[in-house]
């Protein structure tokens, strides 16, 4: 069953029709519509009849009120009239009152506030505020038509009781057609979206961040939960649709559009079209995964190449890695991430050079195995200050992929030209293994941080210094504060307080006290190199996996 409300929900309604008075009665059911050339003929009403006055708009005149009496004594739906001068008069036409303002046309004032309604419905009289209280009083829509031929609404209003799907058929064929067979990005079929339906619509991540259009409530669609929603607001309601793709079975995008007011009339025939529209995001997806991954294929082949190499690249090697865009010329630093487990990785690449860029880092990342293999490059051999700050800006980078993205992260050396490439990625990956076994670390390990507890590391795994090193720690056991793992972090963290700080998510000041702490139970002096290569060896031993 339709309503006067779902009526002005129709596009040719929606731009032409306003609510003067009765905006409560606006989910009246609406049987049958019914144009009059002459209000007071005095014709029967019959219950939820809607009836348009196609005369032209006249000041204000008893036969409207007595009008508005027998449609509302019938239970009839509505009255529609025109307002403001004919079309092709010349004249301006009045505007309107937003639906369910409760306003008087042109007036800025409520209905029952005795204004004078300011449109060609009713003529600035005691009449005028008389057919406007009327209807407020009655409880009965009094809606208005600025403009054009009324009967063309009638034309459009009939259709749509007579056949309730012929709304949602035109819409859905005008979304295949706005929608062809052509890719498009997903930000221009959001703005083809938009103007389909003219509501606010956007476009979602998976995280149910917006990445286009703008709406009031983002973030009541359920991104968990893989299917078409339809959320109520206090307004309206809010309609989502996924756009997936076949592996991993996930959305991508979400297709989001916004009904309220009398809009959301048209709730039941909107999800079709989006629909239609997250089949168009599907179809660029496609398109655009095709092209990554052969673009990954061909980075991976070309960075096994590299990583082989035993000798001068080859002259159809090194155009390969110009067309790559790579640089092999310099100095290297090799880092190596790991991946979440399950995490697809070739459209995450883009995300992860964004990320490091934002860090002041420009680096080749490589989908390789289970995560990403890449270098960064300078022109001269770096100073150990730009090594460091080198690794602290990749720390950063960390901080901000973990935990939805990489899960560890190692950085090699600088090494010189291409041979020296493979040797610092090598170094970078062993760095990674470490780290995944220390979250203490914050799982993030440099190999010029290691030092000489990397190369003894081996050492400390016998069962000859496994007992000195739980005996050197042992005052530290069982007292508040974690005091192994702090020390462990800070000593990785070459003495930093604030490094340590950040790698264990605690103040500044709780670190400064739990290391002095530290120093009085052992009786050491951190500042001392010896003590500190001991104890870090120590920390090494007693929390690797399984001691």
């Amino acid at each position: 069953m339709s309503s006067v409300r779902r009526l002005l929900a129709l596009p040719e309604w929606s731009g032409a029709v306003r609510v003067l008075a009765g905006a409560a009665g606006l989910d009246a059911p609406v049987r049958a519509v019914r144009p009059v050339a002459d209000p007071g003929a005095g014709d029967p009403v019959a219950a939820g009849e809607l009836i348009v006055v196609t005369g032209p708009p006249q000041p204000a005149d008893w036969r409207l009120d007595a009008l508005l009496r027998r449609v509302a004594d019938a239970g009839g739906a509505g009255v529609l009239v025109p307002f403001g001068p004919p079309a092709g008069s010349g004249a301006p036409v009045a505007s309107a009152p937003e639906p369910g303002s409760g306003a008087v046309a042109g007036s800025g004032m409520t209905a029952g506030s005795g204004a004078v309604m300011g449109s060609g419905v009713v003529a600035g009289s005691g009449a005028a505020r008389a057919t406007v209280l009327l209807a407020e009083r009655l409880g009965l829509p009094l809606l208005g038509a600025a403009g054009g031929d009324p009967l063309n609404l009638v034309v459009t209003a009939r259709l749509l009781l007579a056949e309730p799907e012929i709304d949602r058929a035109r819409l859905v064929l005008a979304a295949h057609r706005a929608f062809d067979d052509r890719a498009c990005a997903p930000e221009d079929v959001m703005r083809r979206l938009g103007d389909l339906l003219g509501v606010p619509v956007a476009l979602l991540d998976d995280r149910g961040q917006p990445l286009a259009g703008r709406l009031a409530e983002p973030g009541a669609v359920r991104v968990d939960e893989f299917v078409p929603q339809r959320v109520a607001l206090a307004d309206g309601v809010l309609l989502a649709h996924p756009a997936m793709l076949p592996y991993p079975a996930r959305p991508t995008f979400w297709l989001v559009a916004e009904l309220r007011g009398t809009a959301a009339a048209r709730a039941e025939i909107v999800p079709p079209a989006l629909s239609v529209a997250a089949v168009a995001v599907q179809r660029w997806l496609l398109a655009h995964r095709l092209e990554l991954e052969r673009d990954a294929r061909a980075r991976t082949a070309l960075l096994g190449d590299l990583l082989r190499l035993d000798g001068e690249p080859s002259a159809q090697l090194r155009r390969r890695v110009a067309d790559a865009g790579w640089q092999l010329g310099g100095w290297h630093v090799g880092l190596r991430i790991g991946a979440v487990s399950t995490l697809d990785l070739v459209p995450r690449t883009a995300e992860i050079s964004r990320v490091l860029r934002a860090e002041g880092v420009e680096a080749v990342v490589v989908e390789h195995g289970e995560g990403w293999t890449g270098w960064t490059s300078f022109a001269q051999e770096p100073t150990p200050a730009r090594v460091r700050a080198l690794a602290g800006r990749l720390r950063a980078a960390h901080r901000k992929l973990r935990g939805a993205i990489a899960d560890h992260m190692g950085v090699g050396r600088p090494h010189p030209w291409p041979e020296g490439l493979a040797g610092t990625v090598a170094e970078a990956t062993d760095a990674a293994r470490l780290a995944a076994t220390r979250p203490e670390a914050g799982y993030f390990l440099q190999v010029d941080q290691l030092g000489m507890a990397q190369l003894l590391l081996e050492w400390t795994r016998t069962d000859t210094f496994e007992p000195a090193a739980r005996a050197l720690l042992a005052p530290l056991r069982d007292q508040p504060g974690d005091l192994v793992r702090t020390l462990s972090a800070y000593l990785d963290a070459e003495s930093s307080i604030a490094e340590t700080a950040a790698v264990l998510g605690v103040h500044r000041n709780t670190v400064a006290a739990r290391i002095d702490r530290v120093e009085r139970l052992l009786g050491v002096d951190l500042g001392h190199r010896d003590e500190r290569l001991a104890l870090h060896l120590a920390c090494r031993t007693v929390t690797l996996p399984g001691r």
